[in-house]
């Protein structure tokens, strides 16, 4: 087993419309380590960041994420305490999405208050001309 192969990886994302580019992230987020953690952020965070609801529940979200093969454990956000799940599974790395910046702005110093040595990877797109939350969102009716 690599030193690669120890390493656990921790993910998150609101995962409203799970997609190709989701996938695709997740996949790319697994192959850095032996485990990935992906915590699916609560409905109220979710709407309060973005200004609307998800379109999903986040049970639902947390269900579709979780069935994904290359997931270990998909895991609701904290509603209080952003970064507890991050103090409890103690990551090697985490996977940032390529346009993920919210909660992110002070993340490695947030990882250094915690005495974490955990490395920050910001994964390339796939396709995000088609495979955007955003854009799928606006293409089915409602």
């Amino acid at each position: 087993m690599t030193s690669d192969e120890k390493k656990r990886v921790m993910c998150f994302g609101t995962f409203d419309y799970l997609h190709a580019g989701h996938e695709h992230f997740l996949e790319e987020a697994s192959d850095l380590g032996y485990e990935l953690i992906v915590v699916i952020a609560r409905d109220q965070t979710a709407s309060a960041l973005r200004g609307y609801t998800p379109d999903h529940k986040e049970k639902d979200r947390q269900s579709a994420v979780a069935k994904l093969p290359y997931v270990t454990k998909a895991i609701l956000g904290e509603k209080e305490d952003k970064y507890k799940v991050i103090r409890k599974y103690r990551p090697n790395i985490i996977a940032l999405g390529y346009d993920q910046h919210v909660f992110t702005q002070n993340l490695r110093k947030t990882l250094i208050e915690l005495g974490l040595d955990t490395e920050i990877i910001r994964l390339e797109a796939y396709k995000p001309e088609m495979y955007k939350s955003s854009i799928i969102r606006d293409q089915t009716p409602s």
